[in-house]
């Protein structure tokens, strides 16, 4: 029971990370076109990231929890192996600055430590080629939505007074900041939930049926909430002040558009990255200015991060599986 304990409470601290690094996805916008100022928007958005505990079901938990490791080979190291994994990938990225998908970090973590217990065999191939399926597709469509949402959005405004205008968008960009906090919260805290379900699945708490308890989901939704009111201050600079200069209606854009993708891949049950859309949209609103507008430096590390999140989860996670498994075996 201590071990299952402590697996929980590291699936807690990768929720608490969540928050910290995606404060970045639900306030950047707004807060880098002043529309709110930075402790009135991480309490904005911490609020809707636990509310829509209220409005979404889990079923991006059972995804994360039985579509990504068979569940007949998941054991207490597996388990603890990719959480830790994941833990290690988001505490650096966060500390450093560097906005990178939490999502990727426990998929990547909990496959890893699944390949160094029973090879790629252990992998739900079918759920997992989804899930890598939406990792391309989640910020390609936040972006494509976010450039048409800009092009239609300055059609209808084009005769208006750009003060007008402003005053109007910077009303309108408390909604969006609150759609994408609803959005962020659906499918993020989910992924806790996923694994907190797993471990009690898999020493027999649950019984035969895996369900996941009231409790787990509102535990996860309270922490990753004060992840987020806590905020990564370094990872909001990085992407809402130096990926693109952001007006409200921008900024508008940017979370409309991610906000719509996220929950979309939400009631499908796929967990997707929500910093890679919300970056996905800002570069897409960028562009509608041109591309000289958008630092693509900026965006060019991001694109590392993202691509080498999985692999280096993975690999800490494996590496972490082999450590647990031998201690377990020699105490």
């Amino acid at each position: 029971m201590i071990f299952v304990i402590s697996i929980i409470l590291l699936a807690l601290i990768f929720d608490f990370y969540n928050g910290m690094n995606d404060a970045a996805n639900s306030i950047a916008t707004i807060v880098s076109t002043r529309v709110l100022t930075p402790l009135q928007a991480v309490a904005w958005a911490a609020f809707f990231n636990f509310a829509a505990v209220f409005i979404f079901g889990v079923s991006v938990a059972n995804t994360i929890g039985k579509g990504i490791v068979d569940i007949a080979i998941v054991d207490n190291a597996v388990i603890s192996g990719g959480v830790i994994g994941a833990i290690l990938m988001s505490a650096i990225a966060t500390h450093s600055g560097m906005p990178i998908s939490i999502s990727h970090a426990i998929i990547g973590g909990y496959a890893g430590a699944g390949v160094a217990k029973a090879g790629f065999a252990g992998i739900v191939s079918a759920s997992f080629g989804k899930i890598v399926l939406f990792m391309f597709v989640a910020p390609i469509l936040g972006l494509i939505i976010a450039l048409i949402f800009s092009i239609v959005t300055t059609w209808i405004v084009k005769n208006k007074k750009p003060s007008k205008v402003d005053k109007y968008f910077r009303m309108l960009q408390l909604v969006s900041s609150a759609l994408f906090g609803l959005s962020h919260g659906s499918n993020d805290a989910q992924k806790t939930i996923g694994i907190i379900t797993v471990v009690l699945f898999t020493n027999g708490l649950l019984g035969e049926s895996f369900y996941v308890p009231n409790w787990a989901i509102f535990t996860s939704y309270t922490v990753i909430a004060l992840g987020t009111l806590l905020g990564g201050w370094k990872v909001i600079s990085t992407l809402g002040m130096r990926v693109t200069k952001l007006t409200p209606f921008g900024g508008f854009s940017a979370e409309t558009s991610a906000g719509l993708t996220i929950t979309f891949a939400s009631l499908l049950g796929i967990p997707v990255s929500t910093t890679h859309t919300i970056t996905g949209s800002i570069i897409g609103v960028g562009t509608m200015k041109g591309f000289s507008a958008v630092r693509w430096g900026v965006a060019r590390n991001i694109l590392w991060a993202w691509v080498l999140t999985i692999p280096i989860a993975g690999v800490s996670a494996a590496l972490s599986y082999y450590i647990i498994y031998y201690l377990t075996k020699v105490i």
